[in-house]
């Protein structure tokens, strides 16, 4: 919302805001643009706070050492994402606001591993033995299906190479979603007009024309609508938006039709298929809206949160996919391949 709004900078100082403590700031200023931006501040510090509390409660409390340090490393997440929403403020540099929108998606797909690891849900995957499919020979009690009280997750007959396919589906487009992400940060925080006007052609054709001649008669449109002028590069950036939001599209429905044929016996990756493909079709309307509407802030917002949620649809998906992959291939061979984090 703050950059949708423009107002990132309603503040001038930092970690002060007006010469105030952060904490201290009277309710009484906080209006227009510096209402956004105090409170993004004191939101920031609240995440920070529960951060803090957070990496303590696991170095307390949870035994698996490498989640403890996955605490270890969002606390130190948070902490470089607060240093680089000051150093935007003080350094007047749109590229640390580009960096700091992309540690935050990051941040935020830590804090789902995080969540998703320390669930009953979890554990319970480890308590499954899974019957595969043209593997090892059976040993005692690997064609039964073993399920712990209240878990039914895995089932028989699962592939490893279905599983692993369905893995590596998941990763590449969970990886295009971050990237994704990136790139609609960086056409937000050029701060300007949108370069394409409409949708789904591009300046009134599939390929849009970035020429000399062509760029010079938009540019004159634009200035006789008081839009700001464009150059081919942030045309062209909007197009390779488009192209990956293409390929995402493609990644999740594709995803969702081989969860659908090859693991329909994992009922919690069947569930977040169809949450994935709804929030695309969701996703994919309000980015089309935000086009339409020239980049209206609270359209151009929920596209950025609804993208976000889709990228922890896929951190989820993928993380539960190579659990169970980990966990086919340990009892494939009896359970005598390494062992399995927890």
């Amino acid at each position: 919302m703050v950059t949708s709004k423009n107002v990132g900078l309603a503040v001038p100082d930092w970690p002060t805001t007006f010469g105030y403590n952060m904490f201290l700031f009277p309710v009484s200023k906080w209006v227009g643009g510096i209402l956004f931006e105090h409170t993004h501040r004191l939101i920031a510090s609240a995440v920070g706070f529960l951060t803090i509390i957070l990496a303590i409660w696991l170095w307390r409390s949870e035994s698996r050492r490498w989640v403890r340090n996955l605490g270890l490393i969002a606390l130190a997440g948070v902490i470089l994402q607060g240093i680089l929403g000051g150093l935007r403020v003080t350094m007047l540099k749109d590229e640390i606001g580009i960096f700091h929108a992309c540690v935050a998606q990051a941040f935020l797909a830590l804090l789902v591993v995080i969540a998703l690891v320390t669930t009953n849900f979890w554990r319970s995957l480890g308590h499954n033995a899974v019957n595969l499919e043209g593997e090892a020979p059976a040993t005692p009690g690997r064609d039964e299906l073993v399920q712990s009280p209240g878990s039914r997750e895995l089932a028989p007959q699962l592939s490893l190479p279905h599983i692993a396919t369905i893995r590596n589906i998941a990763a590449v487009v969970t990886l295009a979603i971050y990237v994704q992400l990136a790139l609609g940060a960086t056409m937000r925080h050029q701060h300007r007009d949108l370069s394409i006007l409409d949708f789904p052609t591009a300046n009134g054709a599939w390929i849009p024309d970035t020429s000399a001649t062509a760029l010079a008669k938009i540019n004159a449109w634009r200035d006789a609508r008081g839009l700001s002028d464009v150059d081919a590069f942030q045309i062209w950036l909007q197009m390779i938006h488009r192209f990956v939001a293409l390929l995402i599209a493609i990644g999740v429905i594709t995803f969702c039709s081989r969860v659908w044929r090859d693991a329909r016996q994992v009922p919690a990756l069947r569930k977040l298929s169809m949450w994935w493909i709804a929030f695309l079709l969701v996703q994919l309307t309000l980015g089309a809206w935000t086009i339409w509407s020239n980049k209206a802030a609270d359209i151009a917002t929920a596209h950025v949160a609804v993208g976000a949620i889709m990228l922890s649809f896929g951190v989820s998906i993928s993380a539960i996919c190579w659990r169970i992959l980990a966990l086919s291939r340990h009892a494939a061979f009896g359970g005598r391949a390494l062992p399995i984090p927890a």
